[in-house]
């Protein structure tokens, strides 16, 4: 099974297709041993519970609050008619299909995360309705100074089983903030407490100065993050995170390197489609450090249209 099947999924990756063709049952354990959190985004807290529409009851929580440092949301970073540009522009466009029941389009470099290898490959920038997307970052003190070198569209439906297993996004190439447009539908990110410290290229992180500092303010310190393995002795929740439709939410610090995070299957109610954007990480932005970087950070301050360019 380590051979793509027909559906794009391969290896343990599944989806509702494979499964069926395949006679694959498809169960990934989520240990709740320790409780089970929902990230109120008005709280910048964590409370008690699963259902992630509680967060709606806001500032009527029920139980003891938790810290959980390394996300920010904005509820309403789009309007009705901006969403609307985005998904006609996404969907004027070719899908590709992807694993565990989702399509992707991708825009940025080609990445070896095993052997740190970086080459341009076929990125010429990206679509020009999503311009916007990116000018509206600036508002945002999160992402000051953030250059986009990837985006990724990933559309998730009920039918195919769509999501994603617990991961980090790699550590050699893909910088502290990882950031997501969220459209059409809500969703949630379930967060779990990594327990593989030695993959991701984690050891990469201390090399580098944090971009923010815990509480989301540009870090002028120079210190780098501390990534903190799990130990046995260590408990820690589930921590609920709300995607609701039109949503921006970063990752960085905590929530991005020391925790996994993933999309529940029972979570995707409807067709869901996401903007996915990464950065290099700071020696990628160095003057000097590699042609190919150079060339990609050029690429990616370019826009085309889709039509004029299939013509």
């Amino acid at each position: 099974m380590d051979k793509p099947r027909p559906c794009g999924c391969k290896g343990c990756r599944t989806c509702l297709i494979c499964e069926k063709d395949y006679g694959i049952q498809k169960q990934i354990p989520l240990d709740m041993e320790n409780g089970m959190y929902i990230y109120c985004p008005f709280c910048n807290k964590a409370y008690p519970g699963w259902n992630i529409e509680d967060y709606n009851s806001h500032p009527n929580h029920s139980g003891d609050a938790i810290e959980y440092p390394g996300i920010y949301i904005d509820l309403n970073f789009l309007s009705d008619d901006e969403e609307k540009v985005l998904i006609n522009g996404v969907d004027s466009m070719p899908w590709d299909l992807s694993q565990s029941g989702r399509r992707k389009q991708n825009f940025g470099p080609k990445c070896n995360f095993k052997k740190k290898k970086l080459r341009l490959g076929d990125f010429q920038g990206f679509p020009r309705f999503s311009e916007f997307v990116q000018k509206k970052f600036s508002d945002h003190r999160v992402l000051k100074n953030f250059q986009t070198i990837e985006q990724c569209s990933l559309e998730y439906t009920p039918e195919r089983g769509a999501s994603i297993d617990p991961h980090i996004d790699d550590c050699w190439i893909w910088g502290e903030r990882i950031v997501t447009v969220n459209l059409i539908s809500d969703s949630v990110l379930t967060m779990t407490y990594n327990d593989k410290p030695k993959r991701y290229n984690l050891d990469c992180v201390s090399k580098y100065p944090s971009v923010l500092t815990e509480t989301g303010d540009i870090n002028n310190s120079g210190h780098s993050y501390t990534v903190k393995p799990l130990m046995n002795s260590d408990k820690h929740p589930v921590v609920r995170i709300p995607m609701p439709k039109k949503s921006l939410l970063v990752m960085f610090g905590a929530a991005r390197y020391d925790w996994e995070h993933q999309i529940l299957r029972d979570d995707v109610k409807e067709r869901r489609v996401c903007l996915a954007y990464r950065e290099f990480t700071p020696p990628y932005l160095v003057e000097g450090k590699e042609d190919v970087a150079k060339q990609i950070l050029l690429k990616a301050q370019e826009f085309w249209d889709y039509k004029r360019v299939e013509m």
